[in-house]
């Protein structure tokens, strides 16, 4: 027979199993308390997924079909963008015609081809009343014919340095250019943007032009960028609007010794057998802006490139849209610095 002693009147089992429930209630408390098994249930809790993915997998397979539709339509809507930027791309090509008169002559003015007229130089600056006074103090100094041809202020052809004064301001553009370059970057008197002809693959050339100098034969050097504006069948969702996808340089037919993209290095070399040392000089690259003109190439043959080619290629293609967006069109304000102070502003408000 079970034994089934008692205590004031209680079973010894049941009170045995109040004592271990308590126990248990008082180990618990004990270690909800510790801050590491808080934080360790936390990371747990944390590490359950609550991702919109996790979310349709949910769904039934009625609503999961119609969601395909939706995507269905999204993708269509992508192709109809796709034609929006051509149009686009049509639309620049129309009036870059437009601007480009223009274009030449703010060419003539910086070169000294031509000098602009009175109204085409009159500009009301924000410091005018500045200078109008400054103006009328400088009339009331008395100063005799030999001193005013000695204070007579020098007067130029043209704009010098006006391009490459925009390369030293834009820091995308100064970090290119070493000091081998600069005397060569003088000579750049004008940079131009060409669009692709109606029916032709969409791209872009820009067009650097230098007056004749000792570095090169080359009067124009080109660099053209090529774009796709079409959703990518592998990922249709990713696709927002035109993007470079390649860029071709072009030669530039060095004079002897001025080749700045190389330098010539000399090395000994020991013969294994006789013991005797030669000097061989060799060429190797050499940093400069004019490896512009010959660009590392995109990937073609489906092999992916590595991630210090991916992020030369991309820097280029930023650069390259940098000329066509802003540069060009807006010169004379990155000449001055305006436009780069309007670039900080937004990036600042950004």
């Amino acid at each position: 027979m079970a034994d089934h002693s008692f205590s004031d009147g209680v079973p010894s089992d049941s009170v045995e199993a109040a004592k271990n429930a308590s126990n248990t209630e008082k180990l618990t408390d004990q270690v909800m308390q510790n801050p590491r098994v808080l934080a360790a249930l936390q990371e747990r809790l944390d590490s359950v997924p609550h991702t919109p993915s996790s979310y349709i997998e949910t769904l039934p397979k009625a609503v999961k079909r119609r969601i395909n539709a939706l995507k269905q339509l999204q993708v269509r809507c992508a192709h109809i963008e796709a034609k929006f930027y051509e149009e686009v791309h049509d639309l620049e090509r129309k009036y870059a015609a437009l601007y480009q008169p223009l274009f030449d002559k703010r060419r003539e003015f910086i070169t000294g081809d031509v000098e602009p007229t009175d109204a085409e130089s009159e500009w009301h600056s924000e410091n005018e009343e500045e200078e109008k006074l400054a103006g009328d103090m400088k009339n009331k100094v008395v100063i005799t014919e030999k001193e005013a041809a000695t204070a007579e202020e020098p007067n130029p052809k043209g704009i010098p340095e006006f391009w490459f004064t925009i390369f030293r301001n834009v820091d995308m553009l100064s970090e290119l250019v070493q000091e081998y370059d600069e005397p060569i970057l003088k000579h750049l008197q004008d940079i131009k943007v060409k669009f692709s002809d109606p029916g032709q693959p969409m791209s872009f050339v820009l067009e650097f032009h230098f007056e004749p100098n000792d570095y090169f034969t080359n009067s124009v050097l080109t660099k053209t960028y090529k774009m796709k504006s079409e959703p990518d069948k592998a990922d249709p969702f990713s696709f927002e609007g035109p993007e470079i996808v390649d860029c071709d340089g072009c030669t530039i037919d060095w004079k002897k010794g001025k080749n700045v993209t190389v330098k010539t290095i000399k090395k000994k070399q020991k013969h294994k057998g006789r013991g005797t040392v030669r000097t061989i000089t060799k060429q190797v690259p050499n940093e400069s802006f004019f490896n512009f003109f010959n660009p590392l190439k995109a990937s073609g043959d489906g092999e992916s490139l590595d991630e210090d080619s991916e992020f030369t290629l991309a820097s280029d293609f930023e650069i390259g849209h940098f000329f066509r967006e802003r540069i060009v069109p807006r010169a004379v304000l990155y000449f001055t610095g305006e436009a780069i102070e309007d670039d900080d502003n937004f990036k600042y408000r950004n």
